[in-house]
């Protein structure tokens, strides 16, 4: 197997658990934090994991440019997140 069958093979495989698995679970999560949730530790693991994910991905993405569009916006999308998610814990009120 040369390295464009494997990649179109593993391209195929993180696309459909972007669409099966992640989207739906990152889109939950930006809905919570959308209406002033704050994350909890099952959400920071998957965030941990999705970017640990990205960052050995990033090779293939290079090699493919044409996968770089989605990318940038579901890094953009799980900024979103953070972001929000970080602006509603510092609104939370001080437990003392």
């Amino acid at each position: 197997m040369d390295r464009e069958e494997k990649d179109a093979g593993i391209l195929q495989a993180l696309a459909e658990r972007m669409e099966s698995q992640r989207l739906p679970r990152a889109l939950s999560i930006k809905e919570r934090v959308d209406n002033g949730e704050t994350l909890n530790e099952l959400d920071i693991q998957f965030l941990k994991e999705v970017l640990e994910d990205a960052q050995r991905a990033m090779p293939l993405m290079e090699r493919h440019p044409e996968w770089q569009s989605l990318a940038a916006s579901l890094i953009n999308l799980y900024k979103e997140i953070t972001d929000k998610a970080l602006e509603n814990e510092k609104n939370q009120p001080k437990d003392h």
